[in-house]
C-alpha cells in the first residue's frame, strides 16, 4: 500500500499518513489544545457585561456572527488608534433611509473616516435628514399601488415621501445658483458645496455632508448621475438650455485623480465598506491604477495597497457578486496588503443596521475611555471651489 509523499507539519502527519487507507479510520494521536496554543471560547455571561463595549468584547469570544462583531471592532478600534493610517469609508444600500446617518456623522466628526465613497441615493436621503425632514414606516395595509398614487416611495419597509426629495431639490437649486459655470464640476467638490451650504442653513440639524464639509472630509459618489442629485444635475442643465446659459460641465476623472491624490500622500491605508457595489469597487481599485500608472505610464509611485480592511455585509461570496468578495481575493488583484505582511481584515456577515451600530459604539466607547485624539492626514491637490 502507498503512503501518501505530501509534506506536512507534525500536527497534520497522522491524517497524512492515512490518505491510503481507503476511507477507514485511523487510531488517532489527540493533541493537548493549551500546548497547540488553541484560542478558548467563553460563555456570554450577561451578569458580567455593563456596557456596549462590554458585550462586543463578550461576543468575540463566543462563536458564528457574534465572534465576528467581535473581531469587527477590534479592526476597527486599530484603524482609529493608528495615527497614521487614513480610512475610507464606502457606503451603499439604504443606510441613511435606515437612520443610520448619525452613526457615520459620528465617526466623521472622531476623526476615525477620513474620506467617504457613497452612492448618490444614500447622499440624497441623507439631505432629507439633514434638512429637517422625516422618514415614515410603511404600513403594509396599503399596497404598492396605493403608495405611488399617493406619492410615497417605498423602501423594504419605510417609506420617503416625494414631498422630501422636492426639498432636497430646492437645497441643490440654491447650490447650483451659486455655482461658477467655469468650474468643472464633480461629485467631491459639489457635496463640499453642499456641506457648506447646510453648515449655513441647516442649524439644529447634523448629517453626513454637513458634519463631512466642517471636518474636510471628501465625498465621492462615483455613480453620479445614478441618484436623484444627478437629476437634479441634468435638469438644471436642462433648465440652463431654456434660458440660454452655459450647461455645467461634470467630470467623473476629477474625482479620481484627487481620491488616488490623497491616497497617495497617506503611510498606511484603511478601508470601512457598507454593503458592497459602486462605492467600494471604486475604492478598491485604487492600487490597481498606482500600479498601472507605474507599469504601463512609467510614473515613478510607491505601489500602495490597503493595510485594514473592515467590511459588513450580509451577502455570501457564492452569489459571485463583488458585495460578498471576500478581502482575500482583492489580495490577488493587488488591492490588499496580505496578512502575512501586516494587512488586518474584519468581516462580518450581518444586515449593517445591526452590526454598524455595535461595533461603531464600542469603538467610540473605548476610545473615550483612552482620550484618543484625531488624525492629522494630508489632502490630495485639487481646484478650490
Amino acid at each position: 500500500m502507498k503512503k501518501s509523499n505530501a509534506k506536512a507539519g507534525n500536527h497534520h502527519a497522522a491524517g497524512h499518513e492515512s490518505a491510503g487507507h481507503e476511507g477507514a479510520g485511523i487510531e488517532r494521536k489527540l493533541h493537548d489544545p493549551v500546548e497547540d496554543r488553541l484560542i478558548p471560547l467563553a460563555p456570554l455571561d450577561l451578569r458580567e457585561i455593563h456596557s456596549i463595549d462590554g458585550l462586543v468584547r463578550a461576543m468575540s469570544k463566543t462563536a458564528f456572527t457574534g465572534r465576528q462583531l467581535g473581531e469587527a471592532a477590534d479592526v476597527l478600534e486599530a484603524m482609529a488608534r493608528d495615527k497614521d493610517a487614513f480610512i475610507v469609508m464606502t457606503l451603499a444600500g439604504a443606510m441613511t433611509v435606515a437612520k443610520q446617518g448619525l452613526i457615520i456623522a459620528d465617526l466623521i466628526e472622531h476623526g476615525i473616516v477620513n474620506a467617504i465613497v457613497s452612492t448618490g441615493a444614500l447622499m440624497a436621503h441623507g439631505l432629507v435628514e439633514a434638512t429637517g425632514r422625516a422618514h415614515f414606516r410603511h404600513n403594509p395595509d396599503f399596497s404598492d399601488e396605493e403608495l405611488y398614487e399617493a406619492g410615497y416611495n417605498r423602501v423594504y419597509d419605510t417609506l420617503e415621501p416625494e414631498q422630501n426629495l422636492d426639498d432636497v431639490e430646492r437645497v441643490m437649486h440654491a447650490v447650483f445658483s451659486g455655482w461658477d459655470a467655469d468650474e468643472v464640476m464633480c461629485s467631491y467638490k459639489l457635496n463640499r458645496a453642499i456641506g457648506a451650504h447646510l453648515s449655513k442653513t441647516a442649524k439644529g440639524q447634523r448629517g453626513i455632508l454637513k458634519s463631512a464639509y466642517e471636518n474636510n472630509v471628501p465625498v465621492f459618489v462615483p455613480a453620479f448621475s445614478d441618484s436623484e442629485l444627478g437629476l437634479d444635475y441634468a435638469l438644471t442643465n436642462r433648465e440652463r438650455d431654456k434660458q440660454g446659459k452655459p450647461r455645467f460641465r461634470f467630470d467623473p476623472f476629477e474625482d479620481l485623480e484627487y481620491f488616488a491624490a490623497t491616497l497617495l500622500a497617506q503611510k498606511r491605508l484603511g478601508i470601512f465598506t457598507i454593503g458592497g457595489g459602486v462605492p467600494r469597487n471604486w475604492s478598491q481599485q485604487f492600487g490597481p491604477f498606482i500600479e498601472l500608472r507605474h507599469r504601463r505610464g512609467g510614473e515613478d509611485l510607491p505601489l500602495k495597497r490597503y493595510h485594514y480592511g473592515l467590511r459588513i455585509c450580509p451577502e455570501p461570496v457564492y452569489w459571485g457578486g463583488l458585495s460578498g468578495s471576500p478581502y482575500s481575493e482583492a489580495v490577488s488583484w493587488g488591492k490588499f496588503v496580505p496578512p502575512a505582511e501586516g494587512g488586518k481584515f474584519g468581516e462580518v456577515f450581518v444586515d449593517a443596521t445591526v452590526g454598524l451600530p455595535l461595533v461603531v459604539a464600542a469603538v467610540l466607547e473605548r476610545l473615550s475611555k483612552s482620550g484618543t485624539a484625531p488624525k492629522t492626514l494630508k489632502r490630495g491637490k485639487a481646484a478650490k471651489k
